[in-house]
């Protein structure tokens, strides 16, 4: 936690003080692309401006095709050369996700990083589309889908390439904090016992334990992909839109 706080650098040479762009230095990303949800705002933006500037080709996937394309001519305005592109996905839409899988295979080009950035916070009881609670239609399911639309796509490219693909799902010490049993499988859309709290650490243990498991599903397999958990810290951004009082106690 101390670190946390202070920035102090941990084994890594980095810490919570070090930029993506002191993290990413001396990398060169020519041959890699990249698909980044939620990557029109906040830690997502920062991430794609980031791959971009290492030269790799960048997919921002977001919900918000305004905000996507002002993303990419931000990126582009200081980086001329940048290869990025947006695409329709709203993560709390199954339909939505398996057109963006579909659409983007029939690009027919490799895909070696997927960060699934994007997400909800803390917002009030509501259902996806398809009937789920929000935070965990979003949050967990939508990018579960997503990663298995793609994981076979991710596959050919390790191994075509000889490159180890990246699989990083953005998660939270939130997923400390949720119900006492943990995941409410049963309990999903219970109105009735729904914490906007609860229901994002929820969310985000999800996150967490379906990154584990496809860890070891792909280890045992021996396929040259690692998938991480990524808390990112605490950051300001769109994301905090419903904790007002939370935000103002920083």
């Amino acid at each position: 936690m101390l670190r946390l706080i202070t920035g102090i650098p941990g084994p890594s040479g980095f810490g919570s003080a070090s930029t993506a762009e002191q993290v990413t230095e001396g990398i060169d990303a020519t041959n890699l692309t990249a698909i980044i949800t939620g990557g029109a705002s906040g830690i997502g933006l920062e991430t794609a401006r980031v791959l971009a500037l290492r030269r790799a080709h960048v997919i921002i996937a977001a919900r918000n095709m305004v905000a996507a394309n002002e993303a990419k001519q931000l990126i582009l305005k200081d980086n001329q050369t940048a290869r990025v592109d947006v695409m329709k996905l709203d993560l709390c839409s199954m339909k939505s996700i398996k057109d963006f899988a579909d659409n983007f295979i029939a690009l027919n080009i490799h895909l070696n990083i997927l960060i699934n950035n994007a997400g909800v916070m803390f917002c009030p009881f509501q259902l996806s589309e398809d009937g789920i609670e929000m935070q965990f239609a979003t949050n967990h399911l939508g990018h579960f889908y997503l990663t298995n639309l793609l994981l076979d796509k991710m596959k050919d490219t390790a191994r075509v390439t000889g490159i180890e693909g990246r699989i990083v799902n953005l998660t939270s010490v939130a997923h400390l904090h949720t119900y006492e049993e943990g995941i409410r499988f049963d309990k999903i859309n219970d109105q009735n016992c729904y914490s906007d709290k609860k229901a994002y650490g929820q969310s985000k243990l999800a996150n967490l334990l379906h990154a584990n498991e496809l860890s070891r599903r792909l280890q045992e397999e021996g396929e040259n992909i690692t998938v991480n958990s990524v808390h990112p810290g605490l950051i300001t951004t769109n994301l905090m839109r419903h904790s007002a009082r939370f935000v103002s106690m920083f």
